[in-house]
């Protein structure tokens, strides 16, 4: 059976609010009420997601879908930027870039990239160690340790080329079997399912 990680979709940027309390621009909310509609969203279990705000956002809407309660997931948040605090985007991208580049490094103060790696797959370890391999389950939260998380189970070295494409709204989705990556990053609102 499957497990999905799913990143949030556009939110609403605000340079006065902190990062993680940020929450879905309409836009946002539409596709992931859309993508709580389709198929493979209702064969959910169980869903877990990072504390913040557009995260929790993403992940109330699917669970209201499948009537279930979503679960917080401690030490599941984005990698700490908070060292830099806002960037406008094209310095964020700047940024980002050279925070996958050089991942045993801190850009200005920011979580090292293998640190975030280390979290996140602990996190998401820690679930999976106890949770029935038979019953599909999501893990929602950020583009940058969906993609450190990714790397991990695909076994391949941190490196922005495998980060989500559009600025979220993405899944991938793995085998709880053997945890082995299945499917590339998809937009969440397209993907077809599990192939069994």
């Amino acid at each position: 059976m499957f497990g999905v990680y799913i990143t949030h979709p556009q939110v609403r940027i605000d340079p006065d609010v902190p990062v993680p309390r940020w929450g879905l621009s309409d836009l946002g909310a539409a596709r992931a009420g859309k993508a709580a509609r389709c198929g493979w969203a209702g064969e959910l279990t169980r869903i877990l997601s990072s504390d913040e705000t557009k995260a929790m956002e993403t992940a109330e809407l699917l669970a209201g879908a499948i009537g279930c309660k979503v679960e917080v997931l401690e030490h599941s948040g984005e990698n700490d930027r908070s060292a830099t605090g806002f960037l406008v985007p094209e310095e964020f991208e700047k940024a980002a870039n050279w925070f996958f580049a050089h991942p045993e490094e801190s850009f200005k103060g920011w979580e090292r990239a293998i640190d975030a790696q280390r979290r996140i797959v602990a996190a998401v370890s820690l679930v999976l160690d106890s949770h029935d391999p038979s019953q599909p389950i999501a893990f929602v939260g950020h583009g940058g340790v969906g993609t450190l998380l990714k790397c991990h189970l695909a076994g391949v070295p941190i490196a922005r080329s495998h980060d989500q494409p559009g600025g979220g709204g993405n899944l991938f989705a793995f085998s709880l079997a053997d945890r082995s990556l299945a499917c590339d990053w998809e937009p969440f609102e397209l993907w077809q399912g599990w192939q069994k």
